[in-house]
């Protein structure tokens, strides 16, 4: 049974089940979740704890179900731990699973840790059976635009708050833009203002002063701030991602799909098809969609070309090509075409921008 995160505490207040599976790629909140049942675990009286870690193909995984099928040395509840790091058990550890999953006794508590999974692993027989034997809980980042209201969650339970209004907003945008990505550092972070300042309301200044620039940029998120028009949150995505040694080909390579996909679903929509069968004949879903169904008004035909022509002498750039007319430093290409992007969607400061940057 699939369960949110934020249900956990409830559900192990309500009583502990036989088997939780936990997956994906966020560290913090795995970290956070495990330890969560971990501690449920110790105080129903789950003492002995065997971790077993699936490495490899050849594991030995009849090792797991003997474990399962053991009595306790000391007659107590046991805490079984089985951590997939590829999320890959194979064939023979699918088969073993299902089989662990049941035969689950009665004094035993098993807890499964994964990594992110893709769609196929999620559909995979051996998932289904460890989803049908007890709770999963997948476990994602938190998307920059729900970051300052978990922050400000974070900060209420060690009794700390930010002002009210645009004050507080203000303050909470400044701590998600220097945390964006790096939820165990957020965490260190809000950690150091409970141990700088006492309960109560915290100023932007002090937050200013305490919290340190540790974001991590992800390159696939890069479109995205293009998209939605935000000009700052795009150029510091660009610069952490230089600072952070990404290729610049890779970076290249996600905004020229963007805008590939885009001009395909104009093309369709210029020829008549409503514009969710131009999306999906543009290979476009998810988090994308929307953002593609609210600019695609806004970009005729002959912008498009012109994003196109602007990416191809880019690709040259990241390529150690060198063009007369564009700048002879990759990254300063790329933050030129992401300018060039972002003029229509966000005109007066990506123009600002884009003419400062010659």
């Amino acid at each position: 049974m699939q369960i949110r995160a934020e249900q956990l505490p409830a559900r192990l207040q309500r009583g502990l089940d036989r088997l939780y599976t936990l997956h994906g790629d966020e560290p913090l909140q795995a970290q956070e979740a495990a330890d969560a049942i971990r501690a449920a675990a110790r105080a129903a009286g789950h003492a002995e704890r065997q971790v077993f870690t699936v490495s490899g193909a050849h594991f030995d995984w009849s090792a797991v179900l003997g474990a399962a099928q053991a009595m306790s040395l000391f007659a107590e509840r046991r805490l079984l731990e089985i951590r997939i790091p590829s999320g890959k058990p194979g064939k023979e550890g699918s088969e073993a699973l299902q089989r662990y999953c049941r035969a689950l006794p009665e004094d035993l508590l098993t807890l499964v840790l994964l990594p992110r999974l893709d769609g196929q692993q999620i559909k995979s027989a051996w998932f289904a059976a460890l989803d049908g034997a007890g709770l999963s809980l997948r476990l994602d980042p938190v998307e920059r635009e729900k970051l300052p209201a978990w922050l400000a969650q974070r900060l209420a339970r060690q009794g700390q708050r930010v002002a009210e209004g645009e004050a507080g907003r203000l303050a909470l945008a400044f701590f998600a833009d220097r945390v964006e990505g790096n939820l165990l550092a957020a965490h260190q972070e809000l950690q150091k203002l409970a141990l700088l300042h006492p309960p109560g309301e915290l100023s932007l200044e002090q937050i200013q002063a305490a919290v340190l620039d540790v974001a991590r940029f992800d390159v696939f998120k890069l479109g995205e701030a293009i998209l939605a028009g935000q000009v700052a949150r795009a150029l510091r995505m660009l610069e952490g991602l230089r600072a952070e040694g990404e290729a610049a080909v890779l970076v290249h390579w996600t905004l020229a799909e963007d805008i590939r996909a885009l001009d395909r679903a104009r093309r369709a929509l210029d020829e008549g098809r409503p514009l969710p069968l131009a999306l999906r004949e543009a290979r476009v879903w998810g988090a994308k969609e929307k953002l593609f169904e609210r600019v695609l008004p806004r970009l005729p035909a002959a912008t498009l070309a012109h994003w196109l022509r602007e990416a191809s002498v880019c690709d040259g750039l990241v390529k150690g090509l060198r063009h007369p007319d564009w700048p002879a430093e990759p990254w300063d290409g790329l933050r030129r075409l992401a300018l060039t992007m972002l003029q229509p969607l966000q005109g007066g400061a990506a123009r600002a921008a884009l003419a400062l940057s010659g």
